[in-house]
């Protein structure tokens, strides 16, 4: 399986002070930070977009930025976040009806393509495909669209399909994921997790993203073969 990746979810943080927060995660032991793009379209709120990733890219140099688009029409934005230094681009397979060649122009940017499934979307949409040429797949633990839902439970089947299906790929889990649930997240085979409240709301987000990222490594031991 690959490694454990921590990406705190910045919609749970300051807005006012969000270069200092993502600083704060990156010292806390954070590799990546997951970028909440909604567009009011695909999902009823809207959050940042590309000209607010672009300071936080200017201000936190060397971040990667797991840009996860809750956006209508994501072939549209695909210029926008690679010219405002995202890193990764995750669209739903819920917001287009052509992945492949939306996965493609994510490349041609010199980002990484990830792709979404919400929790009423079954794991298999993500063909053999399109799960080959994405670099992670996504599965949502709460309907897209606001921080702080509970997390459903019942998504988790899916992450164990998947990586069932695909031993070698990143597996991320989005929504409601903390040290209560973690082990269950690690133990289906997610390896990259974010979290939002848990991290940014925590005394100290280290310990935090330590857990986490431990839980993720002890599952992936009793996982793999001797």
């Amino acid at each position: 399986m690959p490694r454990a990746i921590i990406s705190p979810s910045v919609l749970a943080s300051d807005f006012g002070q969000l270069t200092a927060e993502c600083k704060r995660m990156i010292k806390g032991g954070a590799e990546w930070l997951h970028m909440d793009v909604m567009d009011g379209h695909f999902v009823p709120n809207i959050t940042m977009g590309a000209p607010i990733l672009s300071c936080v890219s200017k201000g936190v140099p060397g971040i990667f930025m797991d840009c996860h688009m809750m956006v209508a029409q994501p072939e549209k934005w695909v210029n926008d976040i690679a010219d405002a230094g995202g890193a990764l681009y995750c669209f739903h397979m819920e917001a287009t009806s052509d992945p492949l060649p939306l996965i493609d122009a994510i490349h041609e940017r010199k980002m990484k393509a990830g792709v979404a499934i919400s929790p009423d979307t079954p794991s298999s949409v993500i063909t053999d495909e399109i799960a080959a040429a994405a670099d992670m797949l996504l599965v949502m633990t709460v309907y897209p669209g606001r921080g702080g839902q509970k997390f459903l439970e019942r998504c988790i089947l899916k992450v164990s399909e998947l990586r069932a299906r695909f031993p070698d790929k990143d597996i991320e889990v989005d929504g409601g994921v903390g040290p209560k649930n973690i082990d269950l997240c690690a133990h289906a085979g997610s390896n990259v997790i974010v979290a939002g409240t848990a991290i940014f709301g925590a005394q100290s987000p280290e310990e935090v993203i330590a857990t986490l990222k431990s839980s993720v490594d002890n599952a992936q031991k009793k996982i793999e073969p001797k």
